[in-house]
């Protein structure tokens, strides 16, 4: 165990793309520092994602920050994510500071208003050091897009501002990624070079000794450590986007059920169907074409950030008598269970510059765009079964829940983590479904990949040069 005599450095995660696997690097590092001792916190300054969750102290921060700092038993706080961006639609964004609602801004209107909102990641980076001896921070794409480096929060200003060490981390599998490593590093200013602690190569298939050349190459010519070459594991759970949920890998060989989730083009929250990914009895497909529903044992119509943007896209795909058919067995997911009801009203054009649509009519009634976003989480009562979910959404109607014969609807988010719930469903459908436990499974599923970047990453040297 490395001697702990000092202060200790916080950590930038560089990527040298989108994707290349900064969220579970970011999140398995802060896990085994936590294992090892160190009070360690997740943080990304500035996250674009429509696939949120509420915290601990009520506001609203993306998944992946949420996600680690779950799987080390800290309270959520919204330091932890400052600034969340949602698809507003028509080159615009719903902006989150501090976990709260607060404009639609064109996106050239958000930068050039973008250091209005560094005291605001630079007071939650702060408030996290006052209560944890290192910060595991998070990039986003790429730290080097030198048209945009003076606006971006979560790699450079973060790195220039704390003097954070730092780790680069390339996706192998993208191709490049010599030239990749290479021009990351030599693109960042200098002081941040300085501060490159190395490289980590991800996601690598194949042989192993393949690449033992490369990192010759990227030592001795770069004169960048290699601290790790890490084999692809898939890891189905802390999806910060509808991309990584795309890339999931299942099991179907003994799956006796068949789940089709409709791919809205604002599709939000998709980490409701992470236990769902991971159940052995069920096979997991995305659809966009009302014919695939007819394979399909059960659809859910899932959460959306543009309800009545991708009610249009619904009805222009020829879902609408599939969709509105009490026959078709459907479980709709907060922005789905709005599409359910006989009309959307948005008075206030909060989603929409319409202000009344019809909705598919398997509900009574309707529902009435707020301005005040509801906010909160729980332990609720949903069709029969306890469940601990949460809520973040415009829209208001009489009831969070609705059964209606064939159809589950409700707010609720977090209705499939609920190992009752989901027995209830499949074995109505099918009576040989056994079911599983989701938390023991994710419980697993963490120490598994954790201990799968410890074996593949030399943690020791990271550890040390945080003490530097």
């Amino acid at each position: 165990m490395i001697k702990q005599n000092t202060k200790l450095n916080s950590l930038s995660i560089f990527g040298t793309s989108s994707n290349a696997g900064k969220s579970t690097l970011s999140f398995a590092i802060t896990y085994l520092l936590n294992h090892r001792g160190i009070k360690v916190a997740p943080f990304k300054a500035q996250n674009v994602s429509n696939n949120s969750q509420v915290t601990d102290d009520g506001g609203e921060i993306a998944i992946p920050q949420f996600f680690a700092a779950e799987a080390i038993g800290l309270k959520t706080t919204t330091n932890m994510n400052p600034i969340l961006l949602k698809s507003g639609g028509k080159s615009r964004a719903h902006v989150i500071v501090n976990g709260k609602s607060v404009a639609n801004k064109d996106v050239l209107e958000y930068y050039r208003d973008i250091n209005i909102l560094k005291p605001h990641v630079k007071k939650a980076f702060l408030k996290l050091q006052d209560e944890y001896e290192c910060i595991v921070a998070e990039g986003a794409g790429s730290p080097v897009e030198l048209n945009l480096m003076d606006k971006d929060l979560s790699n450079i200003y973060i790195a220039n501002t704390f003097n954070t060490k730092i780790i680069i981390v390339a996706d192998i599998q993208k191709g490049g990624v010599f030239a990749s490593i290479y021009g990351v590093y030599k693109l960042l200013p200098k002081k941040l070079r300085k501060n490159v602690i190395g490289v980590i190569v991800n996601k690598f298939q194949g042989d192993m000794s393949l690449f033992d050349e490369g990192r010759i190459i990227i030592e001795k010519k770069f004169g960048i450590k290699v601290l790790g070459v890490v084999p692809f594991k898939p890891f189905n759970l802390g999806f910060e986007d509808s991309e990584s949920i795309m890339n999931y890998v299942q099991d179907t060989t003994k799956a006796i059920i068949k789940v089709g989730v409709i791919k809205l083009p604002h599709i939000s929250n998709f980490t409701d169907f992470e236990p769902l990914v991971s159940d052995k009895e069920v096979e997991l497909v995305f659809i966009s074409k009302p014919g695939d529903i007819l394979t399909c044992d059960v659809v859910v119509l899932p959460g959306s950030k543009r309800v009545v943007d991708d009610l249009e896209w619904l009805r222009e795909r020829g879902f609408s008598t599939l969709l509105s058919s009490k026959e078709q067995k459907v479980v709709a997911i907060c922005g789905g269970y709005e599409m359910m009801f006989e009309k959307i009203l948005d008075p206030l054009a909060i989603e929409s510059e319409q202000q009344e649509v019809s909705g598919f009519g398997r509900i009574k009634g309707e529902v009435i765009f707020a301005k005040e976003k509801i906010v909160k989480k729980g332990c609720y009562h949903l069709f029969g079964c306890m469940v601990d979910g949460y809520e973040i959404h415009n829209g208001v109607a009489k009831k969070r829940a609705k059964k209606r014969k064939s159809l589950y609807g409700t707010f609720v988010h977090g209705l499939f983590d609920s190992d009752e719930f989901r027995h209830k469903l499949f074995f109505n459908i099918n009576q040989n479904y056994k079911g599983y436990n989701f938390i023991e499974y994710k419980e697993r599923a963490i120490k598994e990949f954790s201990e799968h970047i410890e074996l593949h990453v030399d943690l020791d040297f990271i550890q040390k040069e945080l003490y530097k």
